[in-house]
């Protein structure tokens, strides 16, 4: 298993700061969610994890530096689940997810018999296998969202990054998709590290929230702590009630006293 340690990292676009020194740690086999309104940096931490941006301040997974590796290298210790994955029209699914054996090939390498076996499996612990031979042109957005994540999976790497995993999905997926991750960390010893929108969902699957705001940690901690109405009402500007639960809190948007009709 693989940690995610962050410290006082800076990523900024064209001289602009979009994160402002975060400190971030995932212990492995842990997951954490980051949250936090719209701009506030969220994907661009995950991307950062990732290597696909540059950042300042240090990375480290699993204890090595994510700025001196190798593309190659990094793809084989962290998968990135994309908010929008680029999924080619046409393409049958199990070759789509056969795509995330990339990062253990030689330079024009094709996939073997193993790649294929790895590939087929992660669809089946997606509950996915039945859509092996259908092209990715026919699935519904629940369907897709699983051979994204499988094409993850397939990877093999011990660190997956999930940017907005139930977006376009209805609550039934969205909770579907949610309870694989979390059993496929457990059966895979994957360290997770999510951004997420829904405040309900990500304080009940996560072990640990981060609120990111401005680029920066406005507080981290337990959905307890974290999702409280103080916090969410200074941080994204809304007005909600949250009602304990034993699965976590329940955030509920609370209408404007007398908008009704407005």
């Amino acid at each position: 298993m693989t940690a995610i340690a962050c410290r006082d990292v800076v990523v900024a676009f064209d001289g602009v700061e979009v994160l402002r020194g975060v400190d971030l740690w995932v212990p492995p086999g842990g997951w954490v969610t980051v949250v936090g309104p719209n701009g506030a940096g969220k994907s661009t931490l995950l991307r950062a994890v990732g290597g696909i941006v540059d950042a300042t301040g240090s990375i480290d997974l699993g204890g090595r530096s994510v700025a001196g590796m190798a593309r190659r290298e990094l793809a084989r210790l962290v998968a990135l689940v994309p908010q929008e994955p680029v999924i080619p029209p046409g393409m049958r699914v199990v070759d789509y997810v056969l795509l995330g054996r990339t990062a253990h090939l030689g330079f024009f390498e094709a996939e073997g018999d193993a790649d294929l076996d790895v590939a087929v499996k992660a669809l089946v612990d997606l509950d996915a296998g039945p859509l092996a031979d259908r092209t990715v042109d026919t699935l519904s957005g629940g369907e897709r969202q699983r051979i994204v994540i499988a094409r993850a999976l397939a990877q093999e790497s011990p660190v997956l990054l999930l940017d907005e995993p139930t977006t376009a999905l209805d609550v039934g997926h969205q909770q579907e998709v949610l309870d694989l991750v979390d059993r496929l960390r457990a059966e895979r010893n994957l360290t997770v590290l999510a951004t997420m929108h829904d405040l309900t969902l990500a304080g009940q699957y996560a072990d640990w929230l981060v609120m990111l705001d401005a680029g920066k940690v406005a507080v981290a901690g337990s959905a307890d702590e974290v999702l409280t109405e103080e916090s969410v009402a200074r941080h994204y500007g809304a007005r909600v009630r949250v009602v304990p639960d034993e699965a976590g809190p329940i955030v509920v948007p609370v209408r404007r006293a007398g908008s009704e009709g407005a």
